[in-house]
């Protein structure tokens, strides 16, 4: 039987969800959207894959999932709306369009771009947990900023993923890494001044953005130097991070699909 092919933007506050990956008796995303999925298809057969797993609490504003149908659907953004309508509050579905049948959500080359919002040196309103970090202590902003730069580019990233093994591939590239003052997320309840680390590559390892960040804050608070961030990216060579920095801040800010 023919399949159609449905490419899916949506968007989520990850806060209340234990990642995207359906698991046993845990609200997953998969298993929000996948409900939906059933109750507006009204049980006929469909399969939704997504670009990427988000681990619990991690939020994202602009990711994907591929639909896979039997019948192809006669009105897409009527269908976006029904979506929509019957979807929880904290997800949203952006866009939708058909693909071919030789595109692949999973091994498609892609580009992924992350960012992790943080502020420090002070207690915050309690609305921030959702999307921010906050680090009591004080931070040196300006030595944060270096070491971001020293991720940039290709490097030997052992040391940036979770529990490796001696078979992973870790030789990888970052087009870009930076700390830079947060203008895009704002709320009334916000502190006066917050911080957004951005970071875009084709693929990360397992907490390797929350790796970073958490090398980052520790070499804000001075407990580790450029010097060491150096050395953790030599060719060969693992240093075991101590930190690794709260899954809520992390935010998945776009997806791009190449021709």
């Amino acid at each position: 039987m023919k399949k159609h092919f449905y490419l899916i933007t949506i968007q989520y506050l990850g806060y209340r969800f234990h990642g995207w990956q359906k698991q046993p008796d845990v609200k997953t995303l998969h298993l929000m959207v996948d409900r939906t999925l059933n109750f507006i298809l009204e049980g006929k057969w469909f399969k939704s894959l997504s670009s990427g797993r988000t681990d619990a609490m991690v939020s994202a504003e602009n990711a994907a999932i591929e639909l896979f149908l039997e019948e192809p659907l006669e009105d897409m953004e009527a269908f976006l709306e029904l979506f929509n309508y019957n979807l929880p509050q904290d997800i949203r579905a952006l866009s939708i369009k058909e693909v071919d049948k030789d595109f692949n959500i999973i091994n498609h080359s892609k580009t992924k771009e992350y960012h992790y919002l943080f502020t420090f040196g002070q207690k915050c309103h309690p609305f921030c947990a959702p999307i921010m970090t906050t680090i009591l202590d004080d931070l040196d902003i300006y030595i944060m900023k270096q070491g971001a730069k020293l991720f940039e580019g290709k490097h030997y990233f052992k040391s940036y993923c979770f529990k490796p093994t001696d078979k992973g591939i870790y030789d990888r590239e970052l087009l870009h890494c930076e700390i830079t003052e947060n203008t895009e997320y704002t709320a009334s309840f916000f502190p006066k001044k917050s911080y957004v680390l951005k970071v875009k590559g084709k693929g990360f390892m397992r907490n390797q953005i929350r790796l970073m960040m958490g090398t980052l804050i520790d070499l804000g608070k001075g407990k580790l130097t450029l010097e060491d961030i150096e050395y953790s990216l030599l060719p060969g060579n693992f240093v075991k991070m101590e930190y690794i920095a709260p899954a809520s801040g992390l935010i998945l800010k776009d997806i791009k699909f190449e021709d």
